[in-house]
């Protein structure tokens, strides 16, 4: 049974969500990656993104005016009530920027530094996926009532399908994609979806059965690693450390383990 604190933070969450999904939904302007090269229409999507947060945030700060706030467009606020919300108001926005449907509102609320509940709403795909610590992951989308997430079973690592993320950094990148070239061979697939959290959700729904990504902030992986989790996947980073910026690794039981060992071999870490 959730505290009745965390179903408070639960409900906000998922509100929260749900509206800056429809603002950034019904607010992208039908021909913005016609001018996809120019300043234009990047600047419009920097403006939907601060203006989602801000509609998060504010809505947070009226309901519960004690908590703190991290998201990615500049809000931080240090609170006095041991309650932190993480939130990244738009998880994949060269997709969004180009209309690909794989973009996502994440948010998340710590208790005392521990993540307790997560919510990650994909609007174009008319799903939301949330989590209570200690009370599973569950999601609402294109079937009929809520449905209860469970990772798949784990496969052999030759037929798992794993996704994974590139930074922005160009030596980063060309790193990353010589530790990619080095995996392929030993998996079924990779996937690169553009939404870090949309990516564990879909990990925690059984549509993957591994994720790794380096160079994720805190608000990328907050929601979407506890949906993971509660969902049966394993989360971590570098071997015995939790997942950070340095490295993120999720799977199945079975998954991770092989896939974390092959990520640190392969320096899937470092330059």
């Amino acid at each position: 049974m959730s505290e009745p604190l965390h179903i408070e933070l639960l409900q906000l969450a998922k509100e929260a969500a749900s509206r800056a999904g429809e603002l950034l939904r019904d607010g992208r302007p039908a021909d913005l990656a016609v001018a996809a090269t120019k300043s234009s229409p990047i600047d419009v999507v920097t403006e939907m993104d601060i203006a989602a947060e801000k509609l998060i945030t504010g809505l947070i700060s009226n309901r519960r005016p004690g908590d703190g706030l991290l998201g990615e467009e500049g809000s931080a606020t240090e609170g006095t009530t041991g309650v932190r919300w993480v939130i990244d108001p738009l998880d994949g926005t060269v997709n969004y920027l180009y209309g690909l449907p794989t973009w996502s509102v994440s948010i998340a609320a710590e208790q005392n530094g521990e993540t307790v509940v997560g919510v990650v709403a994909v609007p174009m795909r008319g799903e939301m996926f949330h989590a209570v610590r200690g009370s599973g992951a569950r999601a609402t989308g294109g079937w009929v009532g809520e449905r209860r997430l469970t990772c798949r079973p784990a496969p052999p690592l030759e037929q798992a399908l794993v996704s994974t993320g590139f930074n922005y950094v160009a030596d980063v990148r060309a790193h990353q994609a010589e530790v990619a070239g080095k995996l392929i061979p030993r998996l079924r697939d990779i996937r690169r979806g553009g939404s870090a959290a949309v990516d564990l959700c879909d990990l925690a729904a059984g549509r993957l059965d591994g994720y790794y990504e380096r160079g994720l902030h805190p608000w990328d992986l907050a929601a979407g690693e506890l949906i993971a989790r509660e969902a049966g996947a394993l989360t971590g980073g570098r071997p015995g450390e939790r997942p950070s910026g340095e490295l993120t690794v999720a799977g199945t039981p079975g998954v991770f383990e092989p896939l974390q060992t092959l990520l640190e071999d392969f320096g899937a870490w470092h330059d």
